[in-house]
């Protein structure tokens, strides 16, 4: 829960530190964007030259990378959904405040994780 001195303390970082962070972020998105539509070229379903009529062998392999590229895809989209919450926090002014209790997030989690909107308890709080 809020507390009600949290929404009065205004706390943002210098221009000059959200810049390359902000630069970074943007750079992350079109790479993961990139990454996510190349990998729908891997997937084995949308081979056109796919055969239907498989051995059991390349059936088990189509199966397999399928469920590679479906991963990989997921893990993408929850990257680049993190990635736009970032940028957007940045634009709002709200970048390096925790978005579940407003507290400010760790200096040292936002070097190692540019993206992350949440401070680590709140995070450990969530995985429970």
């Amino acid at each position: 829960m809020k507390n009600k001195n949290q929404d009065k303390i205004k706390i943002s970082f210098p221009q000059r530190l959200i810049s390359p962070i902000k630069h970074f972020l943007e750079t992350e998105l079109l790479k993961s964007k990139r990454a996510k539509k190349n990998l729908k070229k891997e997937d084995p379903f949308s081979d056109e030259k796919r055969v239907l009529e498989n051995s059991f062998e390349e059936d088990l392999d189509e199966q397999i990378g399928h469920f590679e590229t479906e991963v990989k895809a997921k893990f993408l989209q929850k990257r680049i959904v993190q990635l736009r919450k970032s940028l957007t926090r940045i634009r709002l002014g709200k970048y390096g405040l925790c978005e579940s209790c407003g507290k400010m997030i760790d200096t040292d989690r936002l070097a190692i994780n540019p993206s992350a909107t949440t401070c680590v308890k709140c995070e450990k709080e969530k995985e429970q």
